[in-house]
């Protein structure tokens, strides 16, 4: 029986060994740089084995080659950072098919803590958004199934399905003392990447709910229809950043460059490669995909110099982020809210065989003034006080095996973050009950409406003339 053994675990450690050194090879055929193959880990592909072959001879039931394989490739990437992860077949399509805007399932983005699912943000106008869903909710249990034990792509799959059909999730949220149920109805989750409106005559209002394919272009149509609209010249934008976790990279260059002169840095990234070294700026060979059509210049000429303020909060991530940084940095536009997400690291998807693939971090983001986003986030030129609740949001940094900030440029900040309070809307509230207040912490913000006190103080602070120039951050005061 040893000998059988130890026989079968040459054979499995030849397999692998194998395996890595064609991955290997591979690797370094397609780079262009000159890095010597290292020599790979003898030892600790010989306890890989032995583990195999102890599981496949052992355990109390018999496991598919298959499952031992994919587990440990399921494993080697979650213990790196929250971010990596193997995608298989249905995950790598339903990646593909998120990107265009379009999926079946809940609305919210989570990741993986200490074996249970976090959310990290709902989206807009989706069943979990309108059941009252929180940023930092721990997810306990799927239906009958505790999520302690699974995957984050098995837990995503359990969300996922039919529209139509409900789930019933298990909760547990700060600062209540029992687990909270809900039962959501799944649906076709169809996001507007770009909603706007016309606030007031000269002033206009864009919020990005996520970075899609189209997202660029649909802002460029939200700009030209509210230009239109407005039945005197604008004197004030601001742009809604919000709660929205990022997306594709290339949305988040468009818009950026939608503002900012054109050939402008907008973003860079540093990993160990040389394609994870990129400069990425404002001109079309950074945004178009599948297109030569430039639609950016389609803009009305104004809109390089209209005063801008842009909101964010602590849902704010990774391409919002990057927007946020963007502009702040250029002195572009006054960045108000609270402190941004941090997601500041750079995702690359490898496909692998039989549709499968890889997300492996590969680089980190940084603003045009040389920040790291990783961890840290953006940093408001004036910061909402008023959001105590934005002040408990779960973020990157408390992610478990978070990628750390690296090493940024000491870059002196143009201007100190000042700090506002809010003043209510001028409008006659009616008094609450205990219920009603119960009620209303249970639903997420109107971003964008009447109720809405930062988009509220973002007018008043327009009109009160100490945004009208943003030549330099240092308009950013606090006001009286």
């Amino acid at each position: 029986m040893g000998n059988k053994m130890r026989q079968f675990g040459l054979i499995i450690f030849g397999a692998v060994a194998g395996v890595m050194l064609s991955l290997n090879f591979s690797a370094v055929a397609n780079k262009d740089t000159q890095e010597v193959l290292r020599p790979l880990p003898v030892e600790e592909l010989r306890a890989f084995t032995e583990v195999f072959g102890r599981i496949k001879s052992d355990y109390v039931e018999p496991v598919e080659d298959k499952k031992l394989i994919t587990e440990a490739i399921n494993g080697m990437l979650t213990g790196l950072d929250p971010h990596s992860a193997y995608l298989d077949s249905d995950a790598f399509k339903e990646l593909q098919i998120g990107t265009q805007g379009e999926f079946g399932g809940l609305g919210i983005e989570v990741s993986m803590e200490d074996g249970f699912v976090k959310v990290i943000s709902p989206i807009e106008d989706t069943p979990a958004f309108r059941a009252g869903i929180k940023t930092g909710d721990l997810i306990i249990k799927l239906d009958d199934t505790a999520v302690k034990g699974l995957s984050l792509t098995d837990a995503i799959k359990r969300m996922r399905g039919k529209p139509n059909t409900s789930i019933t999730i298990t909760v547990l949220r700060k600062g209540e003392t029992k687990p909270l149920v809900f039962t959501l109805v799944r649906a076709v989750i169809k996001i507007q990447s770009v909603k706007s409106k016309l606030i007031e005559p000269g002033y206009v209002y864009i919020r990005i709910t996520q970075f899609q394919e189209q997202t660029g272009e649909n802002l460029i149509k939200a700009i030209e229809k509210l230009f239109k609209e407005s039945p005197i010249p604008v004197k004030g934008l601001v742009l809604d950043l919000r709660n929205d976790p990022g997306g594709l990279l290339n949305g988040a260059v468009a818009v950026s460059a939608a503002f900012l002169p054109v050939n402008s840095l907008v973003v860079y990234t540093d990993g160990r490669t040389d394609d994870a070294k990129m400069q990425l700026k404002a001109s079309p060979e950074f945004y178009l995909r599948d297109t030569k059509i430039d639609y950016l210049k389609r803009l009305p000429p104004a809109i390089k110099t209209v005063p801008m303020i842009t909101l964010v909060n602590g849902g704010s991530a990774s391409a919002s982020e990057i927007v946020a940084g963007a502009l702040q940095d250029h002195k572009r536009s006054i960045v108000m809210g609270t402190q941004t997400f941090g997601k500041g690291s750079v995702q690359t998807i490898l496909p692998l065989g039989n549709n499968t693939a890889i997300k492996l971090t590969t680089a980190r983001y940084y603003t045009p003034n040389g920040q790291s986003i990783q961890a840290k986030g953006i940093t408001p030129d004036i910061l909402d006080e008023s959001a105590k609740d934005d002040t408990e949001r779960l973020r990157e940094s408390d992610l478990d095996r978070h990628l750390s900030n690296g090493k940024p440029k000491e870059v002196k900040p143009d201007s100190e973050a000042a700090k506002l309070t809010p003043k209510p809307a001028a409008k006659a509230v009616k008094p609450e009950n205990d219920d009603d207040k119960n009620k209303k912490r249970e639903l997420p913000p109107e971003f964008g409406s009447s109720g809405d006190l930062l988009l509220t103080q973002a007018m008043n602070y327009f009109k009160g003339g100490t945004a009208a120039s943003n030549k330099s951050s240092d308009s950013a005061k606090t006001v009286n």
